[in-house]
C-alpha cells in the first residue's frame, strides 16, 4: 500500500511527497481507514512506528476550514518535548493547507500562552496540565473539538495526569471522535475508554514488548559506574559509525554525573537533557543534537516519550530501567522508519534482574559480546555501589547499686575561699603604706 491509495486530499499527498515519504507504516495504514468512518480508534503500538502521523493523517483530511475562531483538533501529550514535535509534524503536513496550530505546555510564563490560545485556532497541541490551566482561565475554548487524540496514554497516566485527563474529557463537546494510543493497555486506560468512549475499535501494530527487527541489540556485563564510563568513552572514540548517539540515564543525578567526564573527553559534542533543565535548555539540546553539534544526548526516561530525533544511530541503556517498558521506547528512538538501529546496554550483577524482565517481557534473550581486551576496569566504585558497614552502638547496661546514698565530693582548694569584707581605709593603707584620710572638714562661713 502507497499513501497514493489512502484517501487522501491533493495538499496532503504534496506535503508527503516533499517529505519522500510513500508508504504508511503498519499502524498508518490500519488507522486511517477506520478514523475515517468516524469510529473511536484504541490504537496499540510503542513508539517509532509513525504514531503520529497515524492520527494526524485522518484528522487533517477530514478538517475542514471554518471562520469559527474555535479548534477543531485537540491533541493531548504528556511532555513538553512531544508537544513540540507534534506541531512540527503538524507543519510538515500542511504547508499546503491554511490551518493554525498552536502547541501549550507547563513550566513557561502562561501569559503568552493565553493571547495565543485567544486567537483563531484549528488544531491545539498540549500537556494536561498546561491545557486545564487554560480553558480554566476562559482563554482556550473546547466547545467546538470534533477530534481528540490522546497520545501515549499509559505515559500520562504513570505521571499522575489522571484528574487533568478526566477534566478534559468532561469539558469536551460529547458529540466527538476519540482517538487513544497507548503502547500498553492498562486497567486505568481500559475504564477511562469505557467511560467516555464510544464502542472503540482496537488496533495492535507492534504493541510494547514486541522486539524491533530492525534494531540489533546487545549487552556488555560491566561491574562498575566508572568502567561504564571507560567503556562509553572508548565505544564513542573508536567506533566511527556512532555518529548520533542516544544515552539513556535512569535518574537525573546519574545523567549529570555521566555528562561531566564525557563533556571533558569530548568537549563541545555532548549534551544532557532532563526535566530540571529549563525549557529553552532541553529544545537547544535537542536542536543541537538534531542538527548534528551534539554527538551524544545523555537523556533521562522521562524524556524517551517525547523525542523524535531523525538518523539516530546507536541507543546505549548506561542502566537498565526500572520499568521494563521503559527499554522498548528507549531503543525505539533508533530504527525508526524502517531504518536499521544499534541498542547497546550496559549491564552490571545489580541490574540482572531488570534484564530479565525485560527479556520476559519481550521474549527474547539480549546477546552479550566481550568486553573490549583494552577497556579499563576501573576499582573506583560510587557511594551506592561502595558497601558501607555500619556498627551499631551497643550500651550496656550498669547494675543497678543498691544500700547508697547522696553524692558527695570535696571542694576544690579555689572554691574553699571565704568571702572578707575589707573596709575602704584597710584598701588606702595597703595601697599607701599608711593611713589615708579625706582631710578635716571646714566649717562654712556664715
Amino acid at each position: 500500500m502507497t499513501f497514493d491509495e489512502l484517501n487522501l486530499n491533493k495538499p496532503l499527498l504534496a506535503a508527503l511527497k516533499d517529505l519522500n515519504f510513500t508508504t504508511p507504516t503498519t499502524i498508518q495504514g490500519r488507522v486511517f481507514s477506520v478514523a475515517m468512518s468516524g469510529r473511536d480508534v484504541c490504537g496499540i503500538a510503542q513508539t517509532g512506528t509513525g504514531k503520529t502521523f497515524a492520527y494526524l493523517l485522518p484528522c487533517l483530511r477530514m478538517w475542514a476550514f471554518s471562520k469559527d475562531k474555535f479548534p477543531q483538533i485537540l491533541v493531548v501529550v504528556p511532555t513538553r518535548e512531544l508537544v513540540a514535535q507534534v506541531v512540527e509534524s503538524v507543519k510538515q503536513l500542511t504547508p499546503y493547507m491554511s490551518i493554525e496550530v498552536a502547541g501549550f505546555y507547563g513550566g513557561t510564563n502562561m501569559n503568552p500562552q493565553m493571547e495565543t490560545a485567544k486567537g483563531k485556532l484549528d488544531l491545539v497541541v498540549a500537556t494536561p496540565g498546561r491545557l486545564v490551566d487554560l480553558v480554566l482561565s476562559g482563554a482556550l475554548k473546547l466547545k467546538s473539538i470534533r477530534q481528540l487524540v490522546i497520545d501515549e496514554m499509559d505515559e500520562m497516566l504513570n505521571l499522575g495526569f489522571r484528574t487533568q485527563i478526566k477534566n478534559i474529557l468532561d469539558l469536551l463537546p460529547a458529540k466527538r471522535q476519540n482517538l487513544l494510543f497507548s503502547a500498553t493497555i492498562t486497567p486505568e486506560v481500559e475504564e477511562l475508554m469505557a467511560i467516555f468512549f464510544n464502542n472503540p475499535v482496537t488496533i495492535e501494530a507492534a504493541p510494547a514488548g514486541t522486539p524491533l527487527t530492525n534494531i540489533s541489540q546487545h549487552a556488555y556485563l560491566v561491574p562498575n559506574f566508572y568502567t561504564k564510563v571507560n567503556l562509553l568513552e572508548l565505544l564513542i572514540r573508536e567506533q566511527t559509525d556512532m555518529t548520533k548517539v542516544l544515552v539513556f540515564a535512569s535518574t537525573k543525578k546519574l545523567a549529570d554525573e555521566l555528562y561531566e567526564p564525557l563533556a571533558a573527553a569530548f568537549p563541545d559534542t555532548i549534551g544532557v537533557i532532563h526535566s530540571n533543565k529549563d525549557q529553552n535548555f532541553r529544545f537547544n539540546a535537542v536542536k543541537q543534537f538534531q542538527e548534528g553539534k551534539y554527538r551524544v544526548l545523555i537523556a533521562t526516561d522521562i524524556i524517551a516519550r517525547g523525542l523524535d530525533i531523525s538518523e539516530v544511530t546507536h541507543v546505549i541503556n548506561f542502566d537498565m530501567p526500572e520499568i521494563r517498558e521503559s527499554y522498548i521506547h528507549r531503543i525505539g528512538r533508533t530504527g525508526r522508519f524502517d531504518k536499521k538501529g544499534i541498542a547497546l546496554s550496559f549491564i552490571t550483577a545489580k541490574e540482572q534482574a531488570q534484564r530479565e524482565a525485560v527479556e520476559a517481557l519481550m521474549n527474547y534473550q539480549i546477546p552479550e559480546l566481550p568486553l573490549p581486551a583494552h577497556l579499563e576496569i576501573s576499582s573506583r566504585l560510587t557511594d551506592e555501589e561502595d558497601p558501607v558497614f555500619i556498627v551499631p552502638n551497643i550500651v550496656l547496661k550498669q547494675p543497678k547499686r543498691e544500700n547508697v546514698g547522696a553524692a558527695f565530693h570535696e571542694k576544690s582548694a579555689k572554691n574553699k575561699k571565704v568571702n572578707v569584707k575589707i573596709s575602704h581605709a584597710d584598701k588606702m593603707k595597703a595601697k599607701y603604706g599608711k593611713p589615708k584620710t579625706r582631710g578635716a572638714k571646714t566649717k562654712r562661713k556664715k
